[in-house]
């Protein structure tokens, strides 16, 4: 039947020849590749046949026709290239099915419907959706079918960008392979709606990035995202469905929003004056790669290294750890009691990855407390949105990963926590001061068994060498006279000392190493900086 339509709508094309640019086509006109094109009533885009790149193969794409950038937004038949257009055309046909064949009538490509339609016609929005409407349907926002719903790797102003649970159609980006193929490549995006929705990059199956939950405002982990005059962001979660949209109320700017080959999740606006697309967001930056800093670790671009723990926190393994091998993260200084835990906060954070996580919109901050607290595998909670003081209960399940820290624009969280642990400040006396050890053999290898090639100096309290660990970290390692009058409190009151320092930037201590007779200090080493401090 569909060969039979695909005939059928051909011969009339030739009676009745389609050559005007218009928005719209029906079951007796066709788009032929021979330069005949839909251009939206606003001239905004355009669709037809293109060769992308080098490319020999051709293709039915929606680009923008009002910039000077060829620059295409959708791909109908990315996965099947015409390699002979000769004799091709997209189609209408009457059961409202788009479609392009070829010059055998071979079907390369279609579109889908639920319904049959009546006097089906095709129409080129000025918002680049390309939509199957039914001749006689009033309604404005019923589509037989829209190209909104399969995007290639752009989401443009207005798409949905989600997951229908009615249906279970998922609106999702995937990259192109290179820029001669728009095939799928292997880089996705898109809003993952398991545990507490966020916008997740993959490569492959391997997760790349998360935005962090939407707080109601913006993505967790992406303070920029504001609306302003120039964006306008949008957010819906209920029981029908899940989408992320924006809008762009200065109709003037023109932007798009891409996955590419090389795994960026891009925001990209046009500059007139200069004719050339400007970078405007470029994700994931440093910091935001998934699990950097391990579970309970924290990222912050600031510092070197980039990783820490949490306060409250060690690292599991101090050895990988100085060697800026991360990927163990970091565990409780103290263990967990269930029945006499409780919450420590911690604010300005990019909140954790969401996958094993449970939320409730109508509970406020005490309930998901008191909710969390009931339930021993419960580690974390907070404000499903931040809006007006704050609502609703987010709350984790398992291991915390993917922190970040974030100057005035990061959120507040409770990490369950050991009663011993509860109202003690690490940045107070110190007395309960956790640091890395080192074992004496490492520290040996790191300064080539304290050679004196390697010596810095030598000051009161013993000499100081330089080192370098087996990830490329270079330390400064104090090394305790046994003659020495620095006994081992004063060794404690130093690293207690250091440690407040710490926290203000100051200076980095890495560790100590108390083995034997030995006791040294290990610093991070810093050129550029006077020795005084280390040596005396």
């Amino acid at each position: 039947m569909l060969t039979f339509l695909l005939v059928l709508s051909s011969l009339l094309a030739i009676i009745n020849p389609f050559s005007d640019a218009v928005d719209v086509i029906n079951s007796t006109h066709v788009i032929t590749d021979g330069g005949d094109t839909l251009i939206s009533s606003g001239g905004s885009f355009e669709l037809g046949f293109f060769s992308p790149g080098d490319s020999k193969n051709r293709y039915v794409g929606i680009w923008f026709k009002n910039i000077s950038a060829f620059t295409v937004v959708w791909v109908a038949n990315r996965n099947n290239p015409l390699t002979n257009s000769s004799g091709a055309s997209l189609i209408v046909t009457q059961p409202g099915i788009l479609a392009l064949v070829n010059g055998s009538n071979s079907v390369i490509w279609s579109s889908n419907s639920s319904r049959v339609a009546r006097n089906p016609f095709v129409k080129l929005l000025d918002s680049g959706n390309l939509v199957v409407k039914e001749g006689n349907d009033d309604n404005d926002e019923d589509y037989l079918w829209q190209s909104f719903d399969y995007p290639t790797d752009t989401i443009l102003e207005g798409m949905k960008f989600g997951v229908n649970f009615v249906t279970g159609h998922e609106t999702y980006v995937s990259s192109w392979k290179s820029s001669d193929d728009p095939a799928t490549g292997d880089c996705t995006y898109r809003l993952d709606p398991t545990g507490y929705p966020q916008g997740v990059l993959r490569r492959g199956s391997v997760k790349v990035f998360n935005t962090g939950p939407w707080n109601g405002l913006r993505y967790s982990g992406m303070p920029g995202l504001k609306s302003s005059p120039s964006f306008a962001f949008n957010f819906v979660y209920d029981t029908t469905e899940v989408y992320y949209r924006y809008t762009i109320p200065d109709k003037s700017l023109i932007s798009r929003l891409i996955v590419n080959q090389s795994g960026f999740v891009q925001r990209w606006t046009w500059i007139e004056r200069s004719r050339i697309w400007a970078l405007y967001k470029n994700l994931p930056m440093e910091c935001d790669s998934y699990k950097q800093c391990g579970v309970y670790g924290i990222c912050n671009a600031q510092n070197i290294p980039i990783c820490g723990c949490l306060e409250r926190f060690v690292p599991r393994n101090p050895v990988e750890w100085v060697d800026m091998d991360w990927s163990n993260g970091c565990l409780r200084r103290t263990e967990l009691d269930c029945a006499t835990d409780g919450f420590v906060k911690y604010s300005g954070i990019k909140l954790p990855d969401t996958e094993f996580s449970w939320f409730n919109a109508s509970m406020n901050l005490e309930e998901c407390k008191e909710f969390c607290l009931k339930n021993c595998s419960c580690v974390a909670y907070t404000n499903s949105d931040i809006r007006n003081g704050g609502s609703g209960c987010l709350a984790w399940f398992g291991d915390l990963v993917d922190i970040k820290e974030l100057y005035g624009e990061g959120q507040d969280i409770y990490i369950r926590m050991a009663y011993s642990e509860l109202g003690r400040n690490d940045e107070g006396d110190g007395k309960d001061l956790e640091l890395p050890l080192f074992d004496l053999s490492t520290i040996s290898k790191a300064t080539h068994n304290f050679s004196l090639d390697n010596k810095l100096g030598e000051g009161g309290f013993g000499p100081v060498y330089k080192g370098t660990l087996g990830g490329g970290q270079e330390i400064a390692v104090k090394r305790l006279s046994k003659a020495s009058l620095q006994g081992i409190q004063e060794f404690k009151n130093e690293v207690i000392f250091i440690a407040k320092l710490q926290h203000r930037n100051l200076v980095k201590i890495l560790g100590c190493c108390i083995e034997g007779e030995e006791t040294m200090l290990v610093y991070e080493y810093m050129p550029n900086k006077s020795l005084d401090f280390i040596l005396f």
